[in-house]
């Protein structure tokens, strides 16, 4: 394979700086009794996530942060492996972990070469870490790689209709008038912002999962309930409830 592209030292640099806003969040859903998931924290009982089954199976979290997505499959009997490319990242995970008393491998990396063997895995799960902070030309065969036949991946991205009326000022309000083209998505830089975001329209998504023995099994677009808050200062709730703005895609892989 060839090597990473500079994004990967640009987003460790950004995610180390960007960390001690996200401890919080950490600690939060750490110390939750149940999953909620993207900007909105709708509920696992509404979204439907996680395999009905976890016990005994073995989970990696590719991009895992503060690792809270590896702690809830944890509790569920799963055997998680948490890798992330920001060693402050890590470093709260790794807190954590003692505070609950709760162990699991993490690996400092980068999700799109992964040091471990072919098949090590049955689900693979990305919530907004190398689902959009990694070249999915790069993390999705790593993903297929890493799991064994019939295993499944799971992962949570920003919609593609966010990111086509979402303004180059990220402090501003998504629209309602596309401001990008559809055609040729894929790499997205911000003014002001050293990080780098990767995203694909629907079609190229899918025949990319295809291309890696990736079945697409369901896409949910997150609808937050009436009355939902998040940090995130856009988009609006008003906004949110019309168009959807993350997209959770599962995609099994042939046995």
């Amino acid at each position: 394979m060839e090597a990473a592209g500079d994004y990967v030292e640009r987003n460790r640099s950004a995610w180390n700086r960007e960390a001690a806003d996200y401890v919080e969040t950490g600690e939060r859903n750490w110390a939750a009794a149940e999953p909620s998931w993207g900007r909105w924290s709708v509920p696992e009982a509404q979204l439907h996530v996680l395999p009905e089954r976890l016990e005994g199976l073995d989970c990696i979290e590719l991009g895992c942060g503060t690792a809270y997505v590896s702690a809830w499959v944890a509790r569920r009997g799963a055997r998680p492996v948490g890798i992330d490319v920001s060693e402050e990242q890590l470093a709260t995970a790794a807190r954590l972990q003692v505070e609950h008393e709760l162990s699991f491998p993490l690996l400092h990396g980068n999700a799109e070469q992964v040091p471990l063997a072919d098949a090590s895995f049955d689900v693979a799960i990305s919530e907004y870490g190398a689902s959009i902070w990694c070249d999915p030309y790069r993390w999705i065969p790593e993903a297929s790689r890493l799991l064994r036949p019939g295993g499944q991946l799971i992962f949570l991205v920003n919609s593609v209709i966010a990111m086509l009326c979402e303004p180059d000022d990220e402090t501003l309000q998504p629209t309602n008038q596309m401001l990008r083209p559809h055609f040729g998505m894929h790499r997205f830089e911000w003014p002001e912002d050293e990080s780098v975001e990767f995203h694909l329209p629907h079609g190229e998504l899918i025949a990319l999962l295809r291309a890696n023995d990736l079945t697409v099994e369901e896409l949910i677009e997150v609808r937050p309930s009436q009355g939902s808050t998040t940090r995130h200062p856009t988009p609006t709730l008003e906004w949110a409830r019309r168009w959807p703005c993350e997209e959770i895609w599962k995609a099994r892989k042939a046995a």
